[in-house]
């Protein structure tokens, strides 16, 4: 129902975003993930999820499609819930979980609190061939913005700027808008400098 906010960042907590769009105020439960890569105060955009129950309506907030789609195929699964796929997108990386799940590592998705063996493996059985989707999901978007990315990462290194902060800064502009060309994108980073 809705598939994104793109708002002002008001409040920033380990658990939970708000972001205002248009004088509203959503809450959104996030991962300890996306909340690392939140920027402060500023204007971000969140791919969400709405979970509906009889006793409450909840929006989660993603950081990028990707950790939306894990999300959604984690609690896809018998006895993983929102609040448990939350736990394990925070402990872990996408990729530790997609790769956990594709190479059929138990002890890994195990690990996660409020995982035990039963639907440790229920995660693997269900979701093997399932993961696919979100690799894709990473090439499709690696693919689309690569020549762009690394033409805009060599031309800010020449400039004089740290390699892995100019990183964070073009990954973030990417994701808001993967059509840019290198000429904007790279204005644009100078501008978050």
């Amino acid at each position: 129902m809705i598939t994104h906010i793109r708002g002002k960042l008001v409040e920033k907590n380990p658990t939970f975003a708000v972001i205002e769009t248009n004088g509203v105020g959503y809450w959104l439960n996030i991962s300890l993930n996306t909340y690392s890569q939140l920027p402060d105060n500023e204007f971000v955009i969140l791919y969400t999820h709405l979970s509906i129950k009889e006793d409450a309506h909840t929006l989660y907030g993603f950081i990028n499609k990707t950790e939306r789609e894990i999300f959604r195929l984690l609690i896809s699964v018998s006895g993983v819930g929102p609040s448990i796929a939350r736990t394990m997108l925070s402990s872990m990386t996408t990729d530790e979980i997609q790769q956990a799940i594709a190479s059929n590592n138990v002890s890994v998705i195990q690990s996660v609190k409020g995982i035990g063996v039963k639907t440790a493996q229920r995660v693997l059985v269900d979701l093997r061939d399932k993961i696919s989707k979100t690799y894709a999901i990473d090439e499709v978007y690696a693919n689309q913005s690569n020549t762009v990315k690394n033409e805009a990462l060599s031309a800010l290194e020449v400039l004089g700027f740290n390699k892995k902060q100019v990183e964070k800064v073009v990954d973030k502009i990417l994701l808001e808008d993967k059509t840019l060309s290198v000429e904007v994108l790279i204005k644009n980073a100078l501008k978050n400098l």
